[in-house]
Order: C-alpha cells, then sequence, then structure tokens
C-alpha cells in the first residue's frame, strides 16, 4: 500500500533519465516500464541536467518531470507519481533549501506544472542541510495545509529521523518515509521497522549503490555472499540487492532508476526472485 494504493512493489525512480541529450530514450524506458508492470513513479522538479545529478555538458535543460510527462500523460489511472520538495537548484547550477512555507509552495506549483497535472499524488518533504529559515515542524505543516486544499493527496517524509516521523504524525497522515536504504547501509533498520509497525510504507533510494551513491556500487562493495547468491540463480548483483530489499518486508518498496531499456528489464526481473532464508544469510553474513 502506497497512501490509499495498492501497487506494484518494483517502482521506478527517475534519477538519471535526463542524463542522455536525446529526450526519446527517456520517452522510451518511461513508456516500457509501464508496459512491464511499473506503476509508481518517483521524480523530483530538482531531477534535471546539465548541471544536475548527472552531469552531461552543455545543452538544453532535460527535467525529469517533463519527461514523465511527456511519456505517460494522460496518466492511465494506475499510475501514481511520487514526487520530493525540499532541495532547490540555484541558477548558477548550486544548491539550496526550500525551507520556507513560500518557497515550498513554488516548488509544488512546479511539480503540479512539469507533470501537468492538477493533484500531486504524493509530496514527501526532503531534508537536506541545516534547517534555515523554518523549522521541520512549520515546512511540514506547510505542505500538509496544501494537501488540505487539494494541491497534495498523500504526504511522505525523505531523509528523516524517527523523531523527525514521530513529529510529523502528529501534523498530517505520513504514507511513506524515503531513506538511503541498502545491504551496505543499514543505519535506518529501526526506522524500516518502526514503518512496518505503523503501515508506513518504506523506500529506500541508493537500494543498488549503497555507499556509492550516485557514482554506483563497487565491485567489492556487498562481499562474497552477494556475488555466491547472484551466481546461485544466474543472476547479477544489482538483481540480488533489489531482492534483498523487497525481502526486508510487505511494506518495502523498490525505486531503482536507470535510463537503459535493458538494465530496467533486468530491474523488474529481480521483483520476482525469491530469496531462501540460506540466501539472506548469505547475503547478511557472509564467510569472505
Amino acid at each position: 500500500m502506497l497512501g490509499d494504493r495498492t501497487i506494484n512493489r518494483m517502482g521506478f525512480g527517475s534519477m538519471r533519465i535526463t542524463a542522455d541529450p536525446d529526450p526519446r530514450v527517456a520517452v522510451r524506458v518511461l513508456r516500457r516500464a509501464v508496459e512491464l508492470g511499473v506503476d509508481h513513479f518517483d521524480t523530483a522538479a530538482f531531477y534535471c541536467s546539465p548541471g544536475g545529478i548527472v552531469d552531461v555538458g552543455p545543452g538544453p535543460v532535460r527535467h525529469a518531470t517533463a519527461l514523465i510527462r511527456e511519456a505517460l500523460r494522460p496518466y492511465p489511472n494506475r499510475v501514481f507519481v511520487a514526487t520530493k520538495v525540499g532541495p532547490r537548484r540555484l541558477p548558477d547550477g548550486g544548491w539550496a533549501a526550500a525551507d520556507t512555507p513560500e518557497l515550498l509552495r513554488e516548488a509544488v506549483e512546479e511539480n503540479l506544472r512539469r507533470l501537468g497535472v492538477d493533484t500531486l499524488d504524493l509530496v514527501n518533504l526532503r531534508l537536506t542541510g541545516p534547517v534555515g529559515g523554518g523549522s521541520f515542524a512549520e515546512r511540514f505543516g506547510a505542505l500538509a495545509g496544501m494537501r488540505q486544499e487539494g494541491l497534495i493527496r498523500h504526504l511522505g517524509l525523505s531523509n528523516v529521523s524517527v523523531a523527525h516521523l514521530d513529529e510529523a504524525v502528529g501534523i498530517a497522515p505520513v504514507v511513506c518515509v524515503q531513506n538511503a536504504y541498502a545491504v551496505d547501509v543499514r543505519r535506518d533498520d529501526d526506522l524500516l521497522r518502526i514503518c512496518g509497525e505503523r503501515g508506513i510504507a518504506f523506500v529506500p533510494f541508493f537500494a543498488i549503490a549503497g555507499p556509492g551513491r550516485e557514482t554506483g556500487p563497487s565491485r567489492a562493495v556487498g562481499g562474497a555472499g552477494l556475488r555466491r547468491v547472484a551466481a546461485r540463480y544466474g543472476v547479477n548483483e544489482h538483481q540480488v540487492r533489489l531482492a534483498w530489499t523487497l525481502h526486508r518486508g510487505p511494506h518495502v518498496l523498490a525505486i531503482p532508476g536507470t535510463g537503459d531499456l535493458g538494465h530496467l528489464e533486468q530491474n523488474v526481473a529481480a521483483g520476482s526472485l525469491r530469496l531462501t532464508d540460506e540466501d539472506l544469510a548469505d547475503i547478511d553474513h557472509p564467510s569472505v
């Protein structure tokens, strides 16, 4: 469950689709994702290139939200698009925080405009750096107000602690938490468990990359256990990482991102990989 919707647990993260200079590549990947059964798309208005997450050099700015609109609008009824606000891009390519109600409204309105919708399915408040001009409660409260206006259907949190979650649920319902989490990034085991107990979806980002984050995982990351399990099933280590993620609980969703059709199909296929207790123990406690 994600809010009031039942969705497929293998979703799609759009951070990387702006990397190719040809927007038709992203459109093909997004449409193929829908064909493969993906109905949960994660995005943000600040996902853009050049100068975005993936630096592809000079050229027109490509926004992930606009690419999603081009590929999927009119959106099929089953498609659920989650976005996030908090960080904002500056004209010089730098970053700042949308840390006031006014800036958050601007971010929400930008997402509405670029996605071409009247109401956003889900908006996650992503925390980055110092609080700056507004408290956490003030920022989340501003989004809760926009939810009451009908601009947002559901609210979530990103890059947060249990204390943030406890504070937020006193203001408005929280349907999901997005934090960095992977085989080798396990600091939020307690938060994952608490979300499950409260019926809140836990949506890890960097499930494949782990501590490598934007640069991706190295061969050494994950150890021998991942490699043995991958060989056991004739799949790659990225697929095992995704399968491991989904095995963390029925409330855990995955949002791997890619701009490549082949990788997309591998990611979706990982959703049907069933790991045994022996496999999970091998991954969590490799002997070498």
